[in-house]
């Protein structure tokens, strides 16, 4: 047997050995297995963590899993383990609400004590610590390094990061083709962002390349503000070099830029507007020198950054030339020649093209001083001085004259990291004998100019330092050159199209020599290669892009300094800050320390809206309590009682805070007893939304607070006294849903002190729902008792009591409580209904005063008015319910009520109606319409009589509802969802015509209005009276002499026809001689003419306007009659308001227009020489032929529009089968269009179409070409689109199918000669003719499509503040 040897060293059997390692297996196995077990009974915590630190992993999301006993320390290893940062570098804070105060991380008390809930998803958010960003770990794995790969390529992230949120950025801006690093905290790359305010990015970008450059920033830092000269706020400078020194020594991951824009002029509009890194460098820098003139800096710009050119052209003949020189701050480079489609590949070949010469001949002479003739010359540009720092614009913004849209050149352009300028330097030795001509563009010593001088050679100038000068001799010249080699540093980098986009750049630092892309806040590592790949096209294509919107990332600007070690010089560390540096240093952290305790103190506060009723004004206050979530109840109250004001109103002592819910109006609870205990423990912690609010109760020195338990509903009781029928005002009881109905009545009556034996309650559960409490053992929640409620009580020993509820004096009370409502009536101006009056009533109906009495004084009282009317309402619900087999609460129903069907009592033929009668019979309705209308001639309502006199006296009443949308004008307003009133209001039916029999057709539902008079002759408003109680007032808005006003308290199920038949007396006319308008808000107004339609959408305050004029009648529609002007500017014009009745016909409508035509618009027309036609928006569509009937062959509704259309000649439209269509001529050979023309087809025809066209035109039909009009009538469209933009000569036959679809009269259709040739144009034409076209199509609300977004420029004000004209700029 073969002997091992064991643990203890002892030999044993290899058998026996093999078994105790096997049984040592088993038992960790069982072990571990137990532990598992154990664990799958314990409760589990899912936690979601959101990592906020940066803009690419804000949308992932880390899943734990894990045990209810795991410690908060062990949450924050396996966050960071699994999250990739070192522990300790991070926050964990609750997602929802996003302020509470950090997790402990260093605590070990339990997941299932801290707050998370097992079970359930526990959302979290990874912050940043003390305002840094977490540290990444490292790998210690060796995984990468085992691949081959570098540090780079371990990055988390790929691609320039996004902007979240921000406007305009496009979709190429995050392509994952770009391989930039990760995102590296700033203690790692030593760098701050910018925060992007909106579209601010081109300014960021700008700001971090200066930033970056060392002469600029040093000399930034040397400049010193005088606070005696200027104010900090306005300071330009001042708020750049405050800005810098952040960028240095914030701890900061980004900070804001709002600082440099309000030093700018800009309001909180211009960080919503994209403009030109370019610009805003050209305008900053004058801003700069502006701002430092009389300083050691007021040369800097140019020193940094002027360069000069010389701008020459020598005739070809003499050699003479001509010169001048400019200077330049940058130098802007054509990235595809105009005309070409090949783009320059590099920035050395676009450098070339700048300087080539150009040859002027032809008509392009030169007229040569010294020949006195024009010769063939040569024009072109010299560099007399390249600056310290090279600027080079890639100008890929361009217009395209094709599509006239700005375009963005995305062509490969590639830049070298070092740029020699040598090649660049015109040095040719030719010597001119002739003269020079010189002249000056504006630069300082700009030397002399010499005769039989070498062209190139130019006198000494001293005025620039730092420019690198080439004009002093032929060897100075040849030192320059070899000294001309410039190191690339910073590429501003555009990502999107013309109409927007997103800038950044890549900037290199001179300490290191180490890339970075410095995008809004995030700063970033990257490599050579992702700024190879900002060359723009795609690798090795020099192709044509031709798309206008074409979005890319490419180079836009690129910023060179001249390799020179003796001026090339290095950051200013902070030891070497100058002493005002380092006293603004210090003063910006301890702002910043405080800016971090005062985020610590917002992290602990609780916000909580907070409620209190004055106890003097009777008002409800609402404020916000901020209060520290350390702080006692006992100082919240005193900080809510300062926070309201409330010192000499109540003492402090007699207030207390307790939790509310305004929502429901219910006080959840008291806190007794608590007054030490911390604000954020009551709160439930610190949160960003409370589902609760907190309210601060007052009392009476000599009151008792009440106790306000949790479980408790808030109870508002009303005592009823039938008595005097007055319901008192509410009082608050506090009881629980378990309770009782005996329970809870003993409770009211101890609150009240009526006897408990004989009360009532009723409980409102919503609007109208009334419930009797009868059931003594049934619990209030079974009743429907929620939060806060309203009750009902009423203690008599009246019989009221043994009758059932709903026949009960109290229900009719109740009843009338809960549908009452206050309006407001204006009425008519009293001089002109009392001119009315008195002139056909020789003046004895008295005055509107008198009418106000005589109506007061007739009325009945209001407690006779509510019994009978209630007693007809009730009879007729109970015989609706016998027919209809319902169940007693049914009764109540609104929906089955009808209370147009009740009998008014024989009491109602009181005197007031006498009044009515004897006052219609001395006004005669006739004569009384014709006064109406002279006296409100200015009034579009106003119609004449005859329109209904083909009206048939049978004709039903229809099922409508028409409220006409009106204005100041009485015109029609078209509503914002493009609808008529017609469309939205037809659905509001009256719910009293339910159950009823009725005998409409589809012709008689759509007339749109009610008869006054039922089938019997008798007024409707006299068969139908709910109650209704009106009392006279003057108004006090001031708007006229005599004005009245009614006060009208009225059960809102009454119906408009009973309306008008009550204030009839008021208005001083018959209730068919005035309209009824409904005022909404901004004063619009809608007529109400569906008399059987009750008030019921009315609430209180609502406002009614009444004015004189006739009301339609049963059949009649108003229709608005515009004018249509096919060759007018303005195509759409109102004439008059009229009347069309059923039955009437189209010729018999404009016999009726004939007169009203004539006398309010001045037209004297012909019957045969107009017709009417469809009106659909503003689009003129049927024509309607003499003999066709409303209703039969054309459907009328209310708020009905019409055309009316003036004919030279006389009607082609004879028939239905034709077809008339508005044709226009396009000319291209002169760019025309010519007027409207009508063809009247006799089908559908494109031959005949066609056939017609050339008719009229003169075109032959082979070469006539067609195409249907778009939009809206007339169709507008630019004459610079309308050539190729159309669809011009469609392949179909006929003219109703695809893509024409012209199946009614009305449609536009242009037509050209398919041989003529389009107009060339210049340039300069092209222009003209765009900005003429603008200007018509804007002046008609044409959209123009070409003309590009209205950019506000870019300015920056001096003096801190735009001034007031600068809008007009």
């Amino acid at each position: 047997m073969e002997m091992v040897p064991s643990d203890e060293n002892e030999l044993v059997p290899k058998e026996g050995m093999f078994w105790s390692c096997r049984q040592s297996i088993f038992d960790e196995m069982k072990k571990k297995f137990s532990q598992i077990e154990n664990a799958a009974d314990e409760p589990r915590v899912l936690c979601i963590v959101q990592d906020t630190t940066n803009a690419k992993t804000v949308n992932e999301r880390l899943t734990l899993n894990l045990p209810a006993s795991t410690s908060l320390r062990k949450l924050f290893e396996d966050v960071a383990s699994k999250a990739g940062y070192v522990n300790n570098t991070f926050d964990l804070v609750w997602g929802s609400p996003t302020d509470l105060a950090p997790l402990d991380h260093s605590s070990d008390k339990p997941l299932s004590e801290s707050g998370f809930e097992a079970g359930k998803k526990n959302f979290l958010h990874l912050t940043d610590k003390d305002g840094e960003q977490p540290q990444i770990a490292s790998d210690e794995s060796g995984t990468a390094d085992s691949s081959g790969l570098d540090d780079s390529s371990r990055d988390r992230f790929v691609g320039p990061l996004p902007r979240d949120g921000t406007v305009g950025c496009s979709s190429d801006y995050s392509s994952q083709s770009y391989s930039y690093s990760s995102i590296l905290s700033k203690s790692e790359t030593g760098y701050v962002g910018l925060v992007n305010q909106a579209m601010t990015c081109y300014l960021n970008s700008l700001l971090q390349t200066l930033y970056m450059t060392p002469e600029f920033r040093n000399a930034l830092y040397n400049w010193e503000f005088e606070e005696s000269e200027e104010d900090q706020v306005t300071s330009i400078p001042y708020q750049l070099q405050r800005l810098f020194v952040l960028l240095q020594t914030s701890k900061k991951r980004a900070i804001e830029t709002t600082d440099v824009t309000r030093s700018f002029g800009w309001d909180s509009s211009e960080a919503w507007q994209q403009h030109d890194v370019q610009e805003l460098c050209r305008v900053m820098f004058d801003a700069l020198e502006q701002k430092w003139r009389l300083t050691e800096q007021a040369d800097l710009i140019n020193q940094l950054y002027q360069g000069k050119l010389k701008d020459y052209v020598r005739c070809l003949e003499c050699g003479y030339e001509s010169w001048r020189i400019d200077t330049y701050l940058d130098i802007p480079l054509v990235i595809r020649p105009y005309g070409s489609n090949q783009a320059f590949g590099s920035v050395e070949e676009a450098l070339q093209a700048f300087i080539q010469p150009e040859t002027l001949d032809g008509p392009n002479q030169y007229f040569c001083e010294r020949c006195k003739k024009k010769c063939d010359a040569r024009k072109g540009l010299r560099f007399l001085h390249v600056p310290y720092l090279l600027t080079l614009q890639l100008k890929r913004f361009d217009f395209d004259y094709t599509t006239m849209h700005r375009i963005k050149l995305n062509d490969r352009m590639t830049f070298p990291e070092e740029l020699d300028m040598s090649p660049f330097i015109d040095v040719e030795d030719e010597k001119s004998p002739q003269t020079e001509s010189c002249t000056d563009s504006g630069a300082e010593n700009e030397g002399s100019c010499h005769s039989d001088q070498m062209s190139n050679d130019f006198s000494t100038d001293d005025g620039v330092d730092e420019g690198i000068c080439l004009e002093s001799s032929s060897s100075a010249g040849l030192k320059s050159k070899s000294s001309l080699t410039y190191e690339l540093f910073s590429v501003m980098v555009h990502s999107g199209s013309a109409a927007g986009g997103h800038y950044y750049a890549c900037i290199k630092s001179f300490s290191d020599g180490q890339w970075y892309s410095f995008n809004d806040q995030h700063v970033s590592k990257i490599t050579q290669d992702d700024i190879r790949k900002t060359y723009g096209g795609s690798s090795g294509s020099r192709g044509y892009y031709s798309s206008a919107f074409a979005s890319s990332t490419n180079a836009y600007m690129l910023i060179y300094r001249l390799k020179d070690p003796a001026r090339n010089a290095k950051y200013l560390d902070v030891q070497e800050f100058p002493e005002h540096i380092k006293y603004l240093v210090q003063k910006e952290e301890e702002m910043e320390e405080q800016e971090k305790r005062q985020r610590e103190i917002e992290r602990n506060t609780c916000k909580i809206k907070l409620f209190c009723m004055h106890p003097v004004k009777m008002i409800m206050m609402e404020n916000k309590l901020e209060v520290h979530r350390d702080k006692t109840l006992r100082e919240a109250v005193e900080m809510a009682y300062k926070l309201l004001d409330l010192d000499g109103f109540v003492a402090l002592d007699c207030c207390r805070l307790v939790k509310y819910d305004e929502f429901h109006e219910y006080l959840e609870r008291s806190y007794e007893g608590e007054e030490e205990t911390p604000m954020g423990l009551l709160l439930g912690g610190v949160k960003s939304s409370y589902m609760f609010d907190l309210l601060l109760e007052t009392k009476r020195p000599e009151q008792v607070f009440q106790l306000y338990k949790p479980g408790e509903v808030m109870v508002k009781v009303h005592v009823v006294d039938l008595k005097t029928e007055t319901i008192a005002l509410p009082v608050t009881v506090r009881a629980y849903l378990n309770q009782t109905v005996t329970e809870f009545t003993q409770l009211l009556s101890q609150a009240t002190g009526l006897s408990a034996d004989t009360m009532r309650i009723v409980l409102e559960r919503c609007y109208n729902d009334l419930r009797l409490l009868y059931v003594p053992n049934k619990t209030l929640k079974a009743e429907g008792f929620f939060r806060s409620n309203k009750v009902f009580i009423e203690s008599s020993d009246s019989a009221d009591h043994q009758v059932t509820f709903t026949d009960s004096h109290l229900w009719k009370l109740l009843d009338r409580h809960g549908n009452t409502i206050r309006l407001y009536v204006s009425l008519p101006v009293q001089s002109q209904l009392n001119r009315t009056i008195s002139q056909k009533a020789g003046g004895d109906s008295g005055s509107l005063e008198d009418t106000f009495e005589r109506a007061k004084g007739n009325r009945k009282t209001v407690e006779a008015i509510l019994e009978e009317s209630t007693e007809k309402l009730k009879n007729l619900s109970l015989q609706q319910q016998q027919q209809q087999g319902g169940n007693s609460e049914s009764v109540k129903s609104t929906e089955a009520c009808d209370f147009e069907n009740i009998e008014s009592p024989s009491q109602e033929t009181d005197s007031t109606s006498l009044d009515n009668r004897e006052l219609e019979n001395r006004i005669q309705t006739s004569d009384l319409e014709s006064n109406l209308q002279s006296e409100e001639r200015s009034d579009s309502d106003l119609n004449n009589d005859r329109s209904t006199s083909s009206v048939d006296s049978d004709i039903l009443s229809s099922g409508h509802s028409s409220d006409t949308l009106c204005n100041a004008d009485n015109a029609s307003i078209p509503l914002a969802n493009g609808l008529d009133s017609h469309s939205i209001t037809c659905s509001r039916r009256s719910k009293a015509n339910e159950g009823k029999k009725e005998t409409w057709d589809t012709a008689e539902e759509d007339s749109g209005t009610d008869s006054e008079y039922d089938e019997n002759g008798k007024s409707k408003g006299e068969t139908q009276y709910v109650y209704f109680r009106a009392e006279p007032y003057t108004s006090d808005d001031g708007s006229g002499e005599g004005q009245k006003c009614l006060l009208v308290h009225l059960d809102k199920r009454i119906t408009l026809a009973a309306f008008k038949q009550n204030v009839e007396s008021f208005v001083g006319v018959p209730s068919s001689q005035f309209k009824v308008f409904r005022v909404y808000a901004n004063n619009q107004e809608f007529e109400s003419v569906r008399l059987n339609e009750t008030l019921s959408s009315f609430s209180d305050d609502n406002k009614i306007t009444i004015r004189l004029g006739r009301a339609l009648k049963k059949g009649e529609y108003r229709v608005k009659v515009y004018q249509l002007l096919v060759n007018d500017p303005e195509p759409c014009r109102f004439l008059i308001d009229s009347v069309f009745a059923k039955g009437m016909t189209v010729r018999q409508s404009k016999e009726e227009l004939l007169l009203p035509l004539k006398e309010q618009c001045k037209l004297n027309l012909s019957i045969d020489r107009f017709r009417l036609r469809k009106k659909t928006w503003k689009n003129p569509g049927t024509v309607f032929l003499d003999y066709h009937v409303y209703e039969e062959d054309i459907n009328i509704s209310s708020n009905w529009e019409v055309f009316l259309e003036v004919l030279d000649d006389p009607e082609k439209m004879k028939s239905m089968s034709q077809l008339a269509v508005l044709t226009r001529r396009w000319s291209p050979s002169q760019m025309k269009l010519e007027p409207f023309q009508e063809v009247v087809l006799e089908s559908s025809s494109v031959d005949e179409l066609k056939q017609k066209l050339s008719e009229i035109s003169g075109i032959p039909v082979e070469n006539t070409e067609f195409a249907k009009g778009r939009g809206t009538f007339p169709c507008d469209i630019s004459i610079l689109e309308i050539h190729q933009d159309l669809d011009w000569n469609p392949k179909v036959s006929t003219l109703n199918v695809w893509p024409l679809y012209i199946c009614d009269d009305g449609a536009v259709v242009f037509y050209r000669d398919k041989t003529e040739e389009l107009m060339d144009l210049s340039d300069e034409g092209r222009n003209e003719l765009m900005k003429k076209e603008s200007s018509r199509l804007l002046k008609i609300g044409h959209r123009v499509n070409y003309s590009p977004r209205k950019e506000k420029a870019l300015k920056i004000y001096l003096d801190g503040a735009p001034s007031k004209d600068s809008s007009q700029d």
